[in-house]
């Protein structure tokens, strides 16, 4: 079995394949929108100090969903036009609550950490924005591998057979 590096690696040889543009397209929409949930959380609740941890967490999030939409959308699937409410939005909006879900849950362990170990403000911004950031990813991760399971997506095994059969034969 490829190694995650030699998987990028192929991915990246081969990124003028529609396949590998969408990915690394997603792939790009989920840093913008993790860095657009970071740069918020940051202002709301380490320097603005609006609110606690989680309702910080919940509202950054959930700002961080709305480019995420629109940038997946026409950016990485290419559709244009009118959203359809319920193919589209609905679930759209349901997987980003349940990523907020899981960014609570970081939040709310940064939140404990935070108290038993007495610390300042500073340290508990640094500590809610690291479990932010691992939510993120560990939700990343989680939304592939459902989204492979619900949709049949070849499995990441299936990566490197998939690209070579798009490739075009010299």
């Amino acid at each position: 079995m490829p190694s995650l590096v030699t998987r990028v690696v192929h991915v990246w040889e081969r990124r003028d394949t529609p396949e590998a543009q969408k990915l690394i397209r997603y792939t790009m929409v989920s840093v913008i929108s993790t860095a657009v949930s970071f740069v918020v959380l940051f202002l709301v609740f380490g320097v603005l100090r609006l609110w606690g941890q989680i309702a910080s967490t919940v509202f950054a999030n959930a700002v961080a969903t709305v480019p995420s939409y629109f940038l997946n959308r026409q950016w990485a699937w290419g559709k244009n036009g009118k959203s359809r409410l319920m193919r589209e939005i609905v679930p759209f909006w349901v997987m980003a609550a349940a990523g907020i879900v899981v960014s609570v849950g970081g939040a709310a362990l940064a939140k404990h950490l935070s108290r038993v170990h007495h610390l300042g403000h500073v340290e508990s911004t640094v500590l809610v924005l690291a479990a932010n950031l691992f939510s993120f990813g560990l939700f990343w991760i989680l939304k592939y591998l459902l989204f492979n399971r619900i949709f049949h997506v070849h499995p990441v095994e299936d990566l490197d057979e998939l690209v070579e059969a798009l490739e075009p034969v010299d």
